[in-house]
């Protein structure tokens, strides 16, 4: 995983062609990254990144290419088929079919930002970027609950977002307070010069009050003169859209059942 390009050089150029293929691997760096924080087996091959974790974390699969060859598609099966806990997989192409393991499947979209000026933060809610494990414990805990992660509950400090995860080149954790309060959280992921966003969260307390635009705003002030992907849900996309975002390809997402 490499870290942001300096002020010095010229921002990158991504098409919306190239946004799903610079998606799958800065979500691959991201998976690695946490995988690698908490101890999990990393695998990669030319087709697919793989994370195999314990019962609780599962196993996350992030297609790299659209044209997966038989071996690589035999391996993700045994892989699906020997998972200790739930799976889920990642297609920014929209080509790999996984409904052979009994997966369900949805869509969202990649959406791709220029590099550019994102605005100013937001007096209210404050967001500053994690450096005590107090503060990633806050941001963990919001994620869990505003994502409704059952398989990480009863709670277990450290077990989402160990501190060895603030410890990854590239990797940097927000949360945004009010009046004192942790109430969201998200996630930047910066690799060969191009960002993302994942896990931008609001505690259930705090919906519809602002924060979660506060925590992207927040998080985009280093990372504006970079090209910018992520994947996005129905609900977040007009948020995405207001800040610069547009769509560029479906990607298909696959769960077990």
């Amino acid at each position: 995983m490499t870290t942001r390009s300096t002020q010095a050089d010229p921002p990158m150029s991504v098409t919306l062609a190239e946004a799903p293929t610079r998606q799958a691997r800065n979500s691959a760096a991201f998976w690695t990254a946490t995988g690698h924080s908490r101890g999990h087996e990393v695998i990669r091959r030319r087709g697919f990144v793989a994370v195999d974790g314990d019962a609780r974390a599962g196993l996350r699969i992030l297609i790299q290419e659209p044209d997966l060859d038989p071996g690589e598609l035999a391996e993700i099966g045994e892989l699906v088929r020997g998972a200790a806990g739930p799976v889920n997989a990642e297609d920014p192409f929209s080509s790999t079919d996984l409904s052979h393991l009994g997966m369900r499947n949805w869509q969202m979209p990649v959406m791709l930002r220029p590099p550019g000026p994102v605005g100013e933060p937001v007096p209210d809610p404050d967001v500053f970027r994690v450096r005590r494990a107090e503060d990633l414990q806050a941001a963990e805990r919001i994620v869990i609950e505003g994502f409704e992660l059952a398989g990480f509950e009863p709670y277990r400090p450290g077990e989402l977002f160990p501190t060895a995860l603030i410890e990854q080149p590239g990797v940097d954790v927000f949360v945004a307070t009010r009046d004192g309060v942790p109430a969201g959280a998200a996630v930047s992921v910066v690799d060969d010069g191009v960002g993302s966003h994942y896990w931008l969260g609001t505690s259930p307390a705090f919906r519809s009050r602002g924060v979660g635009r506060a925590v992207m705003l927040g998080s985009l002030t280093h990372l504006a003169d970079l090209p910018l992907t992520l994947t996005s849900s129905k609900l977040g996309r007009p948020l995405y859209e207001s800040l610069g975002y547009v769509a560029a390809a479906p990607s298909t997402w696959w769960a077990s059942q």
